[in-house]
């Protein structure tokens, strides 16, 4: 009975949380169109592309920081160097990965007829 109540309740607060979307689907924003983006497909996945490279370096140079504080932070501990030393050859791969990814992404947009944004 419990569990039966839980979920009600779980179908319930589903149910009034997604009423205010549902009253303004009814309502258009703009009448002549469909807010839908007037960019291709290409320019769409690029900037999709763009984003995620942003942010697997930014992740990357958070660990290397990260790595570096570990290093710092050892005191002499041989393993705990050894565990800062391989954080930092990892960020290191990642910005690295992060780098050569904006550099594949420019040079197909290149070669596809864009111009370089960079």
């Amino acid at each position: 009975m419990i569990a039966f109540l839980k979920n009600s309740f779980y179908v319930l607060g589903v149910a009034v949380l997604s009423f205010p979307a549902l009253a303004s689907a009814q309502f258009q924003t703009d009448p002549g169109g469909t807010d839908l983006p007037n960019s291709s497909i290409w320019e769409i996945i690029k900037a999709l592309m763009q984003w995620l490279l942003y942010l697997v370096a930014f992740a990357a140079v958070i660990a290397f920081v990260i790595a570096g504080l570990l290093y710092l932070t050892s005191a002499g501990n041989e393993d705990r160097i050894s565990t800062a030393k391989s954080a930092m050859i990892a960020a290191i791969i990642g910005v690295l990965v992060a780098l050569l990814g904006l550099i594949i992404l420019g040079a197909a947009d290149t070669w596809l007829g864009g111009a370089p944004r960079f």
